[in-house]
C-alpha cells in the first residue's frame, strides 16, 4: 500500500505543481479575472466549449499511434541496412538518418502539404500529410534506437542461434528483436511521448487536433491564456497516463524475465 501511494505521489506532483503555479499566477497583483466559466459544463456556452477542445484528444491519439506504428516498421528497416555487411546498405542507412534528422519536422510538415501534392500530382488530406511528415521524421530516431539496441546483443546469441540451425532473418526475428525490444522498450515509450508532443506542430495545416482546436477557440472567444492552458492540462494528462502505461509494460516484461 504505501508503495502505491507513493508511485500514485510521482504522478500527481507534476499536475499539482501546474495548479499551484496557476494558483499563485491568478491571484498575483495584475488583478486578471481568469474566465472559468469558458468550461462551465453547467452552461450551454461552456459546455460546447468543453467538449470542442476534449473532441480534440481523439485526433490527436489516432496520429500519434499511427504514425508511431509507421516510424517503428521504417525505423527497423533502416536499422537493418545499417547492420548489413553490405557497405552500399549502410551507405543508405547513414544517408536516410543524417538526411531526416537534420530537417526540422515543421518544415517535413508543411513540404508534405503544399509540396509533395505539386510533385505527384495528388492532393494530400490533413491527417494523411500530418501522418507521412511525423513518421518520417521519428523513423529516423527510430532507428538508431533500433541499431543500438540489437548491437547491445551478445554476439553468443548469435552463434548459438547458428548452432541451432537457424538462418539470417530467423535469428534477427526469433532471438536477437524479442530480446533488442524489451532492451529498448523504455526508449521507444519516451519516443511515443516525442510524437504524441509533436503532433501539435500539425496544428499549421488545419488537422484537427488538440492545438488546432485550441487557437480556433482562442479566435471566438478571445479569452487566450484560459484556452491555451487548459491546453496544457490536457497534454499533461495525456502524456503522464502514457508515461505510466509505458512503465507498467516495462515492470511487466521485467517479471517475465525474471521467471
Amino acid at each position: 500500500m504505501p508503495h502505491q501511494v507513493f508511485k500514485a505521489r510521482r504522478y500527481l506532483t507534476p499536475a499539482l505543481a501546474l495548479l499551484s503555479l496557476l494558483v499563485l499566477t491568478g491571484c498575483g497583483s495584475s488583478g486578471y479575472g481568469w474566465a472559468w466559466y469558458l468550461f462551465d459544463p453547467t452552461t450551454e456556452r461552456g459546455s460546447n466549449n468543453l467538449w470542442f477542445l476534449l473532441g480534440g484528444l481523439w485526433p490527436t491519439v489516432t496520429i500519434s499511434v499511427a504514425a508511431i506504428l509507421l516510424s517503428t516498421a521504417v525505423g527497423l528497416l533502416v536499422a537493418i541496412l545499417g547492420l548489413s555487411k553490405n557497405r552500399a546498405a549502410r551507405m543508405a542507412n547513414r544517408s536516410y538518418v543524417e538526411l531526416v534528422r537534420a530537417i526540422p519536422l515543421l518544415v517535413i510538415i508543411l513540404w508534405m502539404y503544399y509540396g509533395l501534392p505539386i510533385m505527384v500530382g495528388l492532393q494530400l488530406s490533413f491527417l494523411v500529410a500530418g501522418l507521412l511528415a511525423l513518421a518520417l521524421s521519428d523513423s529516423a530516431f527510430e532507428a538508431e534506437i533500433f541499431r543500438a539496441g540489437i548491437q547491445s546483443i551478445e554476439v553468443g546469441q548469435t552463434e548459438a542461434a547458428r548452432s541451432l540451425g537457424l538462418r539470417g532473418w530467423q535469428i534477427m526475428r526469433l532471438v536477437i528483436l524479442p530480446q533488442a525490444i524489451r532492451r529498448i522498450l523504455p526508449a521507444l515509450g519516451n519516443q511515443f511521448i516525442y510524437v504524441l508532443k509533436m503532433s501539435s506542430l500539425v496544428s499549421v495545416i488545419g488537422y484537427q487536433e488538440l492545438t488546432r482546436r485550441a487557437t480556433e477557440l482562442t479566435v471566438t472567444e478571445f479569452r487566450p491564456l484560459e484556452i491555451y492552458t487548459f491546453l496544457v492540462l490536457e497534454y499533461l494528462a495525456l502524456i503522464l497516463i502514457v508515461s505510466w502505461l509505458v512503465r507498467r509494460m516495462e515492470r511487466r516484461l521485467a517479471r517475465s524475465d525474471a521467471r
